[in-house]
């Protein structure tokens, strides 16, 4: 059983928990600035600028396609700010106009390239790939400790454990500043923080972590972990320092129920077909959500 779940399960689960937490906090600073729907704005215009990447080189190979959709987030990131201080409108209403047009826009070229052949279409975009990421040298717990086992791990494990070690270590790093920042903008400026350059670059770790999502987990989760897990940590508690934890408590555990209940669930229930694991990971991130509106401590605050 040990062999079969370090095989099957161990390298799926580890991505999609890493995925969660890399994805949930700098969402944490998102929801209190009230730019949560810039994580969902990321995680549609990747789409565009993998399909690119993969049209110019034609194969599917994870750093050209990551190169492309880093440039497609930063191309959207630079429209969202110009429609906004040019046009004058809402943030939220320039994030939904360039989402929109870039999402379909990858769709259009899904539609018209020969990508589905390649296991690059809507499906793939959506829902990832989470399920199929198995780790075939992984024999047994021994396998961890064996160089010639983990170089066949799934290269996906690796990119995501990475990108959680480098947002982790940017909000350690601007904790003091994104923090002042977050809470009172006005104080942040007269003590010298560039709060322009600071909002910029939240906006591109949160890029970072959705583009090294993207194609292992699909946007599903991404916009669900950019959400669900701070929106509960912030109806558990009033401080900073706790929402980020009880965040990423919430993202673990989402990310594991998930995994678990999309595997299992239907077989205890009488089905026998295992559903979406990044559809189930976002639906109990959702109930969590849920909960914690009906029940917690600062749901009111």
């Amino acid at each position: 059983m040990g062999a079969e779940f370090v095989m099957l399960s161990l390298a799926p689960l580890l991505i999609g928990i890493f995925a969660a937490v890399a994805c949930a906090l700098p969402g944490n600073f998102l929801l209190l600035r009230r730019q949560s729907l810039i994580g969902d704005a990321i995680s549609h215009v990747v789409l565009p600028g993998i399909i690119v990447a993969f049209l110019l080189t034609g194969r599917i190979a994870a750093w050209p396609m990551m190169l492309g959709a880093a440039g497609a987030a930063l191309v959207a990131v630079v429209l969202i700010e110009t429609i906004r201080r040019l046009g004058r409108v809402d943030s939220g209403a320039a994030m939904g106009v360039i989402f929109t047009a870039m999402f379909a826009a990858g769709v259009l070229l899904l539609e018209q390239s020969d990508t589905a052949s390649v296991h690059l279409d809507v499906e793939h975009a959506l829902y990832g790939n989470l399920e199929s990421l198995i780790w075939l040298d992984g024999m047994g717990w021994a396998s961890l400790l064996d160089p010639v086992a983990l170089r066949g791990l799934p290269p996906e494990l690796p990119r995501m454990a990475l990108t959680l070690g480098v947002v982790a270590l940017c909000t350690w790093i601007f904790w003091r500043p994104l923090k002042m920042a977050t809470f009172d903008e006005g104080f942040a400026r007269t003590m010298g923080i560039p709060v322009q350059l600071l909002s910029l670059g939240l906006v591109i770790t949160a890029a970072i972590a959705a583009v090294a999502a993207f194609d292992a987990v699909g946007s599903i989760i991404v916009i669900a972990m950019f959400i669900c897990p701070p929106a509960t940590a912030r109806m558990m508690t009033n401080r900073l320092a706790a929402q980020i934890w009880w965040s990423v408590a919430f993202a673990v555990l989402s990310a594991i129920l998930g995994y678990v209940l999309a595997g299992y669930g239907p077989l205890w229930f009488g089905g026998s077909n295992a559903v979406s694991a990044a559809g189930m990971i976002a639906t109990v991130s959702g109930l969590m959500l849920s909960a914690a509106a009906l029940i917690g401590p600062h749901r009111k605050g």
